[in-house]
């Protein structure tokens, strides 16, 4: 089963995807922070994290290097409520998949894991 970690600091969000993942047939794990993120992925080794970049404390960003830090196969999903085309063009240098922007459309969100998924499983 694959194994998602979705990291927003809005609790909403990460409710929202959790049963939405879950009815899709994904184990799911949720985390509030950048902090919390890196130490789920260290314990759970999720398949594919879905990061918020703009977050209190420890950012998308950085989380993202220290998920790459610890599993570089691990596929990252930047997701972020504004479109900046040079925040874009970093996280995907730093080996972020894809970025998807808020609000989410869930179809675009299905194949983008659909893809990375494939991807992994070859």
């Amino acid at each position: 089963m694959t194994r998602i970690l979705v990291v927003d600091d809005e609790v909403e969000t990460c409710d929202l995807l959790k049963r939405y993942l879950t009815k899709k047939g994904y184990q799911t794990f949720t985390a509030l922070s950048g902090e919390d993120a890196v130490n789920i992925v260290k314990e759970e080794r999720p398949h594919i994290v879905l990061l918020d970049i703009r977050m209190p404390g420890m950012g998308g960003i950085e989380a993202l290097k220290k998920i790459k830090e610890i599993d570089r196969e691990i596929g990252v999903v930047m997701i972020t409520a504004v479109k900046e085309e040079e925040t874009a063009k970093e996280i995907l240098k730093l080996g972020a998949d894809d970025y998807i922007t808020k609000p989410m459309d869930l179809k675009y969100l299905d194949n983008v894991l659909m893809v990375k998924i494939a991807m992994m499983t070859g």
